[in-house]
């Protein structure tokens, strides 16, 4: 089957290896389109001559073990609403209309419709898609990497929540700043069962600004059959719009401290009342207490924090 594409190719980046792996994937002839000097002149913010292009894509389709030809195109349709023989046309999330335009100038020629093959954009470090004009800008690499640290907010000004994701995040983004942003507080100040989760996602998406992560984090109990548990909630949410959630382990409260909370108390309210450690929102709370110290609040949040950003470590399965 003939698989067709096309594109500027301005810079050849990891996103451009993924379209044409794919395409490759797709049939045994491929017809690539490449855009001429002169449509980049009308059209496009293209800075490189067509000569070098033609020359970076073709080094990379000859490593394909696919037989392909590469046209060049005036038009952005190219020859895909005439040519009787193509049967796919891959195209990016961005080029997907234009897909779909192609497909009605053929029916209106008298031809089967394209099936299209939608290749996700491929994500640079700070969740963004990779660019030609993002790599021209000195903003990333052409893998993707970013020339500057990852911007991470922090919904919230307690310093154990800031340092759980610095250190969660580090291990992936070593390049990183941290930021804690004062966020207004929606619901209860002790968030029972779906709040804490929802008040996660409310910090996360009040402090992102213009950072690439917004991150917040949110403690709250749920009651179950055996008794009342702590749960640590975590949302991610980056420039995109994508979020991640994530929690932490949950664990049980002594019948003592789950009935002052019952009764209206915060967590760290009845930790005060029952412990010589003290308050659970500075200290090694709730959890450092009853493990004597095996694990303390810090490390639980880290938990629900990695949990969270289990998409993002690996997103190119997720995404």
């Amino acid at each position: 089957m003939k698989v067709g594409l096309g594109g500027t190719f301005n810079v050849f980046h990891r996103g451009h290896r993924r379209l044409l792996e794919v395409a490759a994937a797709q049939g045994d002839r491929l017809l690539v389109g490449l855009m001429t000097n002169e449509y980049c002149l009308r059209h496009k913010d293209c800075t490189r001559p067509f000569e070098q292009r033609e020359v970076e894509l073709r080094q990379f389709l000859d490593t394909l073990g696919r037989p392909y030809e590469i046209v060049p195109l005036e038009t952005w349709e190219g020859t895909a609403p005439r040519d009787p023989e193509l049967g796919v046309l891959v195209v990016s999330e961005e080029t997907r209309s234009m897909g779909s335009r192609i497909n009605a100038m053929r029916r209106e020629n008298g031809l089967p419709p394209l099936r299209l093959e939608v290749v996700p954009c491929v994500l640079a470090e700070d969740f963004r898609p990779i660019s030609s004009s993002r790599i021209l800008a000195g903003e990333i690499d052409m893998e993707g990497g970013l020339r500057r640290p990852l911007m991470v907010m922090v919904g919230s000004l307690n310093p154990i929540k800031t340092a759980a994701v610095r250190e969660v995040l580090r291990q992936f983004h070593p390049l990183l700043e941290v930021r804690s942003v004062e966020v207004p507080i929606e619901g209860a100040e002790q968030p029972w069962d779906e709040q804490a989760e929802r008040g996660a996602l409310s910090r996360a998406k009040a402090c992102l600004g213009e950072g690439d992560l917004g991150v917040g984090i949110e403690a709250g109990v749920l009651e179950r059959e055996d008794g009342l548990y702590d749960v640590q909630h975590c949302a991610i949410i980056d420039a995109m719009g994508r979020v991640t959630k994530g929690h932490g382990m949950g664990f049980r409260y002594p019948p003592a401290l789950a009935e002052r909370v019952r009764q209206g108390a915060s967590v760290g309210e009845a930790c005060a009342a029952l412990f010589d450690e003290g308050d659970q929102g500075s200290g090694m709370g709730a959890i450092g207490i009853l493990t004597r110290g095996v694990i303390d609040r810090k490390r639980l949040t880290e938990q629900a924090v990695l949990a969270a950003m289990v998409p993002r470590i690996r997103k190119e399965l997720y995404w």
